[in-house]
This record gives structure tokens, C-alpha cells and sequence, in this order.
């Protein structure tokens, strides 16, 4: 069990099997209940009196009260009274078989452009291919294991512009690691946050990714993923010893392989079911990619056959790797101090503390470079002849040294104006992380998610890994089985529709939004206002020693979600 671990483990009597170790909830200690209930306003049905406009902004939290308790009671005054209490789901890991029904999905709502000094960042349309790219398409095997060969599939000029963030003390504030991350993808596209907790695997098991399959290890960690709601993978995520990983598409040189292997997603996930560490982590996803291989389709998509290599940043309450490959190669640097931000370029160059043992023969068998010299790995392998040093977001977070915190990355996260929160035709950020890693192991960590797109109108709402953590079907899309259209071969034939309940409220807020603008504020400020408190609350969590309430903890994400989609409604 984690050092940082909100429970006791001990023996048990209730009927699960001699041996079982069961986990004992300690009493609450300190100063009284801890924040983790700050969100819940879901004793109450916000919906009629958003409507009459008559919910006022609950009272500022204060840590100086004796329980947050009260300022929920406060906050939750105006709210007429809800019946009985709801009924607890069944414990358990996520399943992802078993998907149901499928129907069109709708495009998402297109209401703002990037501002032109960004636009060059993001493709308005996506382009054909000309070159080697196109000639890998069609040279590509036919059949299941590879995209098509008997259409011509077009290919975005540019990968995905996400963005990957981290920041170490002195930069980052009281002692913290904080990470970020924003997840662009094409617009129409759902994610879902979904909690799996650890398993023991039994011998020779198999797991089965987005495209392949591949052996199964003993044990795997809990884990916590925003994952677009189609694939196996992950976007971004972290487990229950505090690494988090998160992933972009890169392009370089050499055409990424359409052949069906495991997607960077994928490997986002393998990493983090793997790796206590993130030096663990690396070592498992760099393992795995060098037995399957990287490739496949990045989109839900029939008209496009859009393969990436992947750079990936892993980080941990002490260290960071930034790993970037090309194929089955990589290289990797090892981060302890200032900031970094990842984005959809090659950024490594001469400083690597890692890397496949034949990357520097392949680069030389290709006329990349001479073999002797400095070897500088993003000169050596994009595709422009001077690659850019760093992204938008590098100079952001080095002009706030000393003072980076869970508030400030949210905002650098929010920002339209440097492309960082991407709008454009062809992407859109559709969901986004950002994460506190106390150096303290005696503090847990704190993890907060949107599940929604766009983050500047999108709520941050906290998980804690604790034991027992109560599923969020609300946040999780509709499972659909073997009728799923990414399982049919051949793939895509149809657009499942994939929104879950949050995605749905949301999206008739953004209606709203745009539609009744004066209306649509006014709720906006209300939710901010909620996220202002939760931030202040899970503040006042990383900085008090006390033991927290396993059941608040445990509820807390559930009860954020539940919260936000009642004042939604």
C-alpha cells in the first residue's frame, strides 16, 4: 500500500474467504471533516431555480471554519430538498465489453477560431498526403491489421496539437510538482474518465488493447484515465502511486506505421498499470514498443487513416521523463527542475539520459546523420529543417517561477490566445488534467479532470485514490460490446454515439451559452465559483497532515460529477 495510502488495512470477518485483508476505515482526526464534500450540492435539484434565476453563488469557503460541512449547508440553502439518498453502486473494476446500443453521433458545436497568430498551429482542414506518407498508406497490407489500401485516406497536415505540462519546485509552489495537460482531438469526439482499480492477473492472461493483443502481467496498479470513449487507451492519467503520463502525437522524418500495433494511448494506459515509478513506467512502455510496435488509426474515423509516432512526458512527486520515438526507436531525458511543456513536435536534442540501442545506426543507415558529432535527436529526425526549441506553453509557465500552483496551470490550460486551448475546424481540446504531486509522500496526491471539452468552459473536479472508490457510470460512455463499429472489421462502418451523462449536460450548457448569453454567464459564474471553492478545499487538503475521511474521499469525484450535472440540468 502507498506510504500516502487514506485507510488501514487489517483482518476481517466478513465472509470473503479466509486470508482476505480488508480495509478499515480510521475515524476522522484534526480539524474536523476534510473539503472532500465541498461539491456535494446533490441533496438538492438546482435545475428549477437556475432557471428563475435565483441560485446565488454559494459563500466563499473559509478554512477557518470548523467543518466545510457547514459551508456546503450554506451553499446548499437555496436548493429545494431531495427525497431519499441515492443507492450505492456495486463495487468494481470497469468493464470494457458489454458496450450497448449504437445511433449517430452529432457533431459537436463549432463557436470560436483559434486567433490568427496560432493558426499556423492547427490545420483548418485536413490535407492528402503527397510523398513517402501517401506511399506507406497505400504499400500498407490490406485487411485488419492495417488501414485500408483501396482508397486514398487522407492525413492531417499536422498531428494533434495537444499540449503536456510539468513544474517543479522552486517554480512550483509549497513544495509541489505540478502537471498539466490539454487532449485535442477531432471535435466530434467523446472522452470519459474512468476509474480501474489494481488486479491480480492470472498466469498467461492476455489484455486486449485498442487493436492487439498482448500478454497480461501479474499485477497491475489502480489507475485513473481520461481516455477518448472508443479506444483502450488513455490520453492522460495517473495511479495510485502518484505517476502521471500523458501522450502526443508527433510527426517526424519517417512515416509512422499504419500497420495495426499499439496506439500511444495504449501505452499511456500499459505505462501506468505498470510503472510504481515513473523510471518504471518508462522501461515498461519503451519494452512494449519495441516488441509490438506503434501503429494504427489515431481516429474513430473511416474517411482518414491518420497514424503518429508518439512523445510521451511521465512524471512522479520526485522526477520526469520526456520520451520521444519514431517507430520502434526512442530516446528519453530525465527532468528534475524548472518547466517543460510538450507538444506536437520532436523537442529532444543533444541532452539524452536513454535511448534504443540502435537509434543512432538507423539515423546513420538513412543518411540522417554523418555518425560522428553531436547527435541531436530532433534535428536528426523532423521533418522541418530547424525544428522549433519549444512550445507556446514553455514561456508561459517560465515567467511565473515561484508561484506555479493547481489554479495557475488550470489557467495556462484555459488559454485560448496562445493556442494552447485549441478551437480550430479541425480539433478542439476535449478534455484536460492537471495534477498536484506533493514531494511529501505524506501527502496524498490530487488529481482534477473536466471530461468535457473545451476547459475555459469546462469544470476541474478532484479524484484521490483511496480504497474502494465509487464508480462514475455518469462520466463513462455507454458500453457496446461486439457491436461496437471499432471492433467490426472492417473498422468505423458506423458513428456510435459515445456521450455519457456529463457529456450531454454539458453540451445543453454550451447551448445555452451560446444561445442566451446573459443566462448562460450566470451559470458559468455559479460552476466557477463551485471549482474555486473545490480548489481552496483540496488546498487546504495537500496542506494539512491530518487523516482524511476514506468515504468522503472515496465519493468525491462521484459526487463532483453528480453535483455538476444537476446545475447543468
Amino acid at each position: 500500500m502507498p506510504a500516502h495510502s487514506l485507510v488501514s488495512s487489517d483482518r476481517c470477518s466478513r465472509g470473503r474467504g479466509q486470508g482476505h485483508r480488508c480495509r478499515q476505515r480510521r475515524p476522522v482526526q484534526g480539524r474536523g471533516r476534510p473539503a472532500a464534500r465541498l461539491f456535494l450540492l446533490s441533496r438538492g435539484r438546482p435545475s428549477a431555480a437556475i432557471s428563475r434565476g435565483s441560485v446565488q453563488p454559494p459563500p466563499p469557503f473559509s478554512p477557518a471554519r470548523a467543518s466545510v460541512a457547514g459551508t456546503v449547508r450554506a451553499a446548499s440553502q437555496s436548493l429545494p430538498a431531495r427525497g431519499a439518498g441515492r443507492r450505492r453502486p456495486a463495487a468494481g473494476a470497469r468493464s470494457d465489453s458489454g458496450r450497448r446500443g449504437a445511433e449517430p453521433s452529432p457533431a459537436a458545436p463549432r463557436p470560436s477560431r483559434l486567433p490568427p497568430d496560432v493558426g499556423a498551429l492547427v490545420p483548418e482542414r485536413p490535407a492528402l498526403a503527397i510523398g513517402p506518407r501517401a506511399a506507406a498508406a497505400e504499400e500498407a497490407p490490406p485487411g485488419p491489421s492495417a488501414c485500408p489500401s483501396s482508397s486514398l485516406f487522407a492525413r492531417m497536415a499536422v498531428a494533434p496539437p495537444s499540449y503536456c505540462l510539468v513544474a517543479f519546485p522552486p517554480h512550483a509552489k509549497a513544495g509541489h510538482v505540478v502537471f498539466g495537460k490539454n487532449s485535442a482531438r477531432p471535435r466530434d469526439e467523446v472522452q470519459e474518465v474512468v476509474y480501474i482499480p489494481a488486479a491480480v492477473h492470472e498466469p498467461r492472461s492476455k489484455v486486449e488493447c485498442t487493436y492487439i493483443t498482448i500478454d497480461q502481467v501479474q499485477k497491475t496498479h489502480a489507475v485513473i484515465l481520461s481516455k477518448p470513449a472508443w479506444l483502450w487507451g488513455a490520453e492522460m492519467g495517473a495511479n495510485e502511486h502518484g505517476v502521471c503520463i500523458a501522450n502526443v502525437a508527433v510527426i517526424g522524418k519517417e512515416a509512422a506505421p499504419v500497420t495495426e500495433a499499439l496506439l500511444g494511448m495504449d501505452l499511456v494506459r500499459l505505462g501506468l498499470e505498470r510503472g510504481a515509478t515513473a523510471k518504471e513506467a518508462l522501461d515498461a512502455i519503451v519494452s512494449l514498443l519495441e516488441e509490438h510496435g506503434q501503429g494504427g488509426n489515431y481516429y474513430e474515423d473511416r474517411n482518414s487513416c491518420c497514424s503518429f509516432h508518439s512523445a510521451f512526458l511521465l512524471v512522479d512527486r520526485e522526477e520526469a521523463w520526456l520520451v520521444e520515438t519514431v517507430g520502434k526507436l526512442w530516446a528519453a531525458e530525465k527532468l528534475t527542475e524548472g518547466v517543460k511543456c510538450v507538444c506536437n513536435r520532436l523537442s529532444l536534442t543533444t541532452k539524452t539520459d536513454a535511448e534504443h540501442p540502435e537509434l543512432r545506426n538507423h539515423a546513420a543507415s538513412q543518411g540522417w546523420w554523418s555518425g560522428g558529432g553531436e547527435f541531436n535527436f530532433s534535428e536528426v529526425f523532423s521533418q522541418a529543417e530547424k525544428p522549433t526549441d519549444s512550445c507556446a506553453g514553455q514561456g508561459i509557465l517560465e515567467q511565473q517561477e515561484g508561484s506555479i500552483t493547481m489554479e495557475a496551470m488550470i489557467k495556462v490550460l484555459r488559454d485560448k490566445g496562445s493556442g494552447i486551448c485549441v478551437d480550430s475546424d479541425s480539433f478542439l481540446t476535449t478534455a484536460s488534467m492537471v495534477s498536484i504531486l506533493p514531494q511529501s509522500g505524506n501527502s496524498p496526491c490530487v488529481h482534477f479532470f473536466t471530461g468535457t471539452p473545451d476547459p475555459s468552459r469546462s469544470i476541474f473536479k478532484p479524484f484521490i485514490f483511496a480504497d474502494d472508490v465509487k464508480p462514475v457510470p455518469k462520466a463513462q460512455s455507454p458500453l457496446l460490446g461486439d457491436e461496437d463499429p471499432v471492433k467490426k472489421v472492417p473498422r468505423f462502418q458506423e458513428k456510435a454515439d459515445r456521450r455519457h451523462e456529463l457529456y450531454r449536460a454539458h453540451e445543453r450548457a454550451r447551448s445555452i451559452t451560446e444561445e442566451e448569453e446573459e443566462q448562460g454567464q450566470k451559470l458559468m459564474k455559479i460552476m466557477l465559483d463551485l471549482e474555486r471553492q473545490g480548489l481552496e478545499a483540496m488546498e487546504d487538503v495537500l496542506s494539512c497532515r491530518e487523516i482524511l475521511d476514506p468515504d468522503e474521499i472515496a465519493d468525491l469525484f462521484y459526487d463532483c460529477v453528480d453535483t455538476e450535472i444537476k446545475f447543468y440540468k
